[in-house]
């Protein structure tokens, strides 16, 4: 992009600068680094992005490599969906949530369901006990998904579903929630997370082993191509990663890696993979660095369009476009002074946008203390909507493309996601790599350094560490009834004597048999669910067939 005897210039004319100018100013007592610890020169010129070739590293928006977006226009056709993470206590009192954020605004669905659900509890079994929910909404069988979208039409909205583990049930389950609604599951849209190999990497809310986890994510593949075709049928998340304490360039290269082995399973399985990579979906941290994740999110298009071109022979155009949803970093949140909040999460939500993202999530003031209250989801929602309609930013695309900085960063998260890409082939894979404890180990490294930089006063968190006052907590908070645990087990109660409980019994042994052979399990879930076997039957008799994980311990 620049001519060498011009470079040659600017080159002389830097090192002039620093040796006459700059030393005339006295830099802060302060680390120049960004939130992962990755140094930053006081300056960018031409020089930090001399290779950069225009059309073969940005090109345009809607084009081969995507750096600069996957919609020719971006937001000046549509805006991004506003999607806030949503659940609590019953299916009756998260479907009011959702209709009140849907009065205000809010533009999709997005579901957190209880620890018991993630885990593949019912509601009444021992290990539920205190859990029912606590931290996302209970969904025990298809009676309680018909409440949880009672009155939505879900021909009209888009439905995400942070569920992971048991991801093929509770799919099931929307899916004959909408066919009671009158609609067809060829109409439906939306995305299931459905990443376990996140799970064992972070987030760690798995049930099967591996195999016949990735199984049962091919069968969705499988079943979704010919019956679910608007579905996204797995969210790559990154930002369980970054939650965990990886760097921006970790959670980047672990997250493609994983999306790399979904792809690969799905080619191994038999099928084509312009069949189902352009409904692959990805879920990105939106961290408190500004510049640091807009360049992570350009990188990202980069790298997924060139690997699903040069190396797996998509020919699709949909195959090579990365799609993803966006939410601001929890753990980014303090307790202190939680008011802070709503400035961290204005701060990250314009990092995704700037860095294009198709959906996004703003985190409550007050979700480092409890379930958001409808005051703080209400003034996160504003805050997306302030972006939106106020700042001007959605005018033009990829705004920062060209800056010196933000291209030479993009270009250096680019070369550590390849360098990771390098090693974890060297380890034999993804799964191999989970094996040998080398995602845990590098994450728990980066955790580690981050923390101790806060304790040693080297990085300043607003509140905690620096401009700290005493004051009572003043934070009106949501708070689960006792009774809600209660209630959920008399409903299920219920539910098991008025069922047809023989016809249950009948189809979750024959999905058992199906589980000890090769056919597509999606079909024996679906009727399992519809005759309203419960998830955590359904996860029984699989655990039968399949067994349960168990992690290497790590020393």
């Amino acid at each position: 992009m620049f001519k060498e005897d011009k470079l040659n210039e600017i080159k002389k004319e830097r090192q002039r600068w620093e040796e006459e100018t700059l030393p005339k100013f006295k830099n802060r007592d302060a680390k120049f680094v960004t939130v992962s610890s990755k140094p930053i020169k006081p300056l960018y010129t031409p020089e930090d992005i001399e290779n950069l070739d225009y059309q073969e590293d940005l090109s345009f928006p809607a084009e081969y490599p995507y750096t600069r977006g996957v919609q020719g226009n971006m937001y000046r056709g549509r805006l991004w969906t506003m999607r806030q993470f949503a659940g609590f206590g019953t299916a009756k009192q998260t479907n009011e949530r959702y209709k009140y954020l849907l009065k205000h605004g809010q533009t999709g669905l997005s579901v957190a369901f209880d620890m018991p659900t993630i885990m593949g509890y019912d509601s009444d079994h021992p290990r539920s006990v205190g859990e029912v929910g606590r931290c996302g909404v209970a969904i025990d069988s298809l009676a309680d998904m018909e409440v949880l979208f009672d009155g939505i039409p879900l021909e009209k909205v888009t439905t995400s579903m942070t569920i992971n583990a048991p991801a093929a049930i509770l799919w099931c389950m929307y899916i004959a929630t909408a066919e009671k609604q009158g609609v067809p599951s060829t109409q439906i849209g939306g995305t299931i997370q459905n990443d376990i190999l996140k799970e064992y990497i972070a987030q760690k809310s798995w049930i099967f082993p591996p195999k016949p986890s990735m199984r049962l994510i091919t069968d969705i593949f499988k079943y979704a191509c010919e019956h679910v075709p608007r579905w996204n049928t797995v969210s790559i998340s990154g930002y369980h990663i970054r939650e965990a304490g990886s760097t921006a360039a970790q959670e980047l290269a672990f997250t493609l890696a994983d999306g790399f082995a979904y792809v690969e399973a799905g080619m191994n399985a038999g099928l084509d993979v312009d069949q189902f990579a352009p409904r692959l979906s990805f879920f990105f941290n939106a961290h408190i660095d500004f510049f640091e994740e807009i360049a992570k999110y350009r990188a990202a298009r980069r790298i997924w369009a060139r690997k699903m071109k040069e190396k797996y022979g998509a020919k699709d155009p949909r195959s090579l476009l990365m799609r993803f949803h966006t939410q601001t970093a929890g753990c980014s949140l303090t307790a202190q002074q939680p008011e802070n909040n709503i400035v961290r999460t204005a701060f990250e939500a314009l990092s995704a946008v700037l860095g294009g993202t198709q959906s996004l999530h703003t985190n409550s003031m007050d979700e480092v203390l409890a379930l958001p209250s409808e005051k703080a989801v209400r003034i996160a929602l504003r805050t997306q909507q302030l972006i939106a309609h106020e700042t001007g930013v959605p005018n033009t695309i990829d705004p920062l493309a060209g800056s010196y900085f933000v291209e030479a960063l993009t270009d250096e998260l680019e070369r550590e996601a390849e360098e990771y890409f390098r090693r974890v082939d060297e380890l034999g894979g993804v799964l191999e790599a989970i094996d040998q404890g080398f995602f845990q180990y590098e994450i728990a490294d980066a955790a580690y350094r981050y923390q101790k930089e806060i304790e040693e006063n080297e990085r300043i968190i607003v509140g905690v560490n620096d401009f700290v006052i005493e004051e009572p907590l003043e934070v009106e908070l949501l708070k689960i009834d006792p009774e809600t645990e209660r209630e959920q087990a008399r409903h299920l109660k219920e539910l098991r004597e008025n069922r047809d409980n023989e016809k249950v019994q009948k189809l979750l042994a024959e999905m058992q048999e199906a589980a000890k052979g090769e056919d597509n399990l999606i079909p024996y879930i679906l009727e399992a669910v519809k005759a309203y076997a419960t998830e955590g039957e359904i996860i029984g008799a699989f655990k039968e067939v399949f067994g349960e994980y168990k992690e290497q311990p790590i020393f």
